[in-house]
């Protein structure tokens, strides 16, 4: 399988869409799947071989929150290699530190103009996650 799979979850159906769009709209052989929880998530790679290449995490969610979700696929052998982009509106420095803390392998501040979301799917999408180890100054994706 040469695809890129990607697991995308949010509680917002708007930015799920939003992000579908822009994924689309990516020159990439990319399968996509979103998810409306991070309960959803959760179930989903537990049920899913194969693995997710990468996983974009939304922080504000009811019920099992991106914090809650970060930390149970950080915290398992089994899925603890998956690369965890949070893609959210927050761009507070304790919350990004927080993320770091908790084994998130990129930053991104959910943009809004739909051009500077391709950007920022698209470079995530470049990093190499075997080598790529994050810290204070490569942590946050920059506009």
């Amino acid at each position: 399988m040469n695809d890129l799979l990607i697991f995308y979850t949010d509680d917002d159906e708007d930015d799920l869409s939003i992000f579908a769009d822009a994924v689309e709209s990516l020159e990439k052989d990319i399968i996509l799947q979103t998810y409306s929880g991070g309960e959803k998530l959760l179930n989903a790679i537990a049920h899913s071989p194969p693995k997710p290449n990468v996983i974009f995490l939304d922080l504000n969610m009811p019920g099992k929150n991106g914090f809650d979700v970060l930390t149970e696929l950080k915290g398992s052998e089994k899925n603890n290699d998956i690369p965890v982009i949070i893609f959210s509106t927050s761009n507070e420095p304790g919350i990004i530190e927080k993320c770091l803390t908790l084994g998130a392998n990129f930053f991104i501040t959910k943009p809004v103009l739909m051009k500077d979301i391709i950007k920022a799917i698209e470079y995530s999408l470049t990093i190499n996650w075997k080598e790529f180890t994050p810290d204070r100054k490569t942590f946050v994706y920059k506009l």
